[in-house]
């Protein structure tokens, strides 16, 4: 397992209580907008104590300590000039040109992180994830108030090194395996597990536990989503096309299980249910129901529009709408909301057809 991020990110809470406690009248003491405590609690209570202070690089202080502190982060994130969006719900809009007329190129959900590259007037060019455009400036936090955020923001993902990765009922090998994951497959660390042998992970909303061998662990921010992920085969239907555009409009939407709403929190079955009612197919708010209510099919007549069905074991218990390319678009869990995945992120129990042209 990759302990890099662990380790440097208990470098940056040991140089902030050294710098907290110091006797140097010369140096002034670390702005209290940036909690240590924050800063263990996001580490997963990492003691200083452990660390080997020896080995450790002379702090540099210039301006304020804060900028310290950023340096330190700034190697665990992998962002120099960090921006935060700063939009209390929804998504900011990533354009092609500093312009409002411009072309949309993706979403910066709330909270997400991105590189800022430069400034243009009240736009901001930045890169997240696999976009990159324009946002405008006042709505991204910049500074050590971005990097503040950050240490608040921050969550441990697991992403499996192997094809095939296990995902067991309870943390040993003689546990049930109740998923399977595709290399490259990033998934959210629970309890502050990510030190363990077995680490406790949240798959689609449901709990399970891998192996620490076969992951590696990282501190992660939010990034942006594209628009265009969707990918359309010869002979696809206007209907279909329709159906998967609507649904990637809702990327980066909330997650919220039980949920019907598709800008205020949707669960699985409500975001196919509510995508596919537009367009006259009336289905249960159910994962289990909807395997149900359409044509079965093999994953070799897969189209943009059909029913992909995912679940423990044989027991269907998620659902999303299959978008072409090899891609899918669900509404996945709390910390991702609606996403586009590889459809097969894990083994496919069911693919059904509501459509029909």
């Amino acid at each position: 397992m990759n302990k890099r991020v662990v380790s440097a990110f208990s470098v940056a809470c040991a140089t902030l209580l050294l710098l907290d406690y110091c006797a140097d009248n010369r140096y002034t003491k670390v702005d209290t907008s940036v909690k240590t405590e924050s800063a263990s609690a996001t580490a997963g209570a990492v003691s200083v104590a452990a660390v080997d202070l020896s080995s450790l690089e002379e702090p540099s202080v210039t301006d304020s300590n804060a900028i310290a502190t950023a340096k330190s982060l700034g190697d665990i994130y992998g962002y120099k000039n960090l921006g935060i969006c700063n939009v209390d719900s929804g998504n900011l809009n990533i354009r092609e040109e500093a312009s409002k007329d411009s072309k949309l190129v993706g979403k910066l959900p709330a909270n997400a992180g991105c590189e800022i590259i430069e400034t243009e007037g009240e736009w901001s060019k930045i890169k997240s994830g696999e976009v990159e455009g324009y946002v405008l400036s006042e709505y991204l936090f910049t500074g050590t108030e971005a990097w503040d955020k950050a240490v608040e923001l921050a969550e441990f993902v697991a992403t499996a090194k192997t094809g095939g990765l296990r995902v067991r009922g309870e943390g040993n090998t003689d546990s049930e395996i109740i998923y399977q994951l595709a290399e490259g497959e990033e998934i959210a660390i629970l309890d502050n597990t990510q030190d363990e042998e077995w680490i406790k992970v949240d798959v689609d909303g449901d709990e399970g536990y891998v192996c620490a061998e076969y992951v590696d662990v990282d501190l992660s921010l939010k990034t942006a989503m594209t628009l265009t992920e969707a990918r359309y085969g010869a002979g696809v239907s206007d209907v279909r096309m329709a159906v998967c555009e609507n649904a990637l409009q809702y990327v980066g939407n909330r997650y919220v299980w039980g949920g019907t709403s598709l800008t205020n929190g949707v669960d699985c079955s409500g975001f196919t249910m509510q995508i596919m009612r537009q367009y006259g197919v009336y289905l249960s708010h159910s994962s289990k129901a909807q395997a149900n209510e359409g044509t079965t099919i093999s994953t070799s007549e897969l189209k943009p529009g059909d029913l992909i069905f995912y679940g423990r074991g044989k027991s269907i218990n998620h659902v999303a709408i299959y978008i072409g390319g090899g891609q899918i678009c669900h509404a996945s869990n709390k910390r991702d909301g609606i996403k586009i995945s590889n459809y097969m992120y894990r083994t496919p129990i069911k693919c059904v057809r509501v459509l029909y042209d």
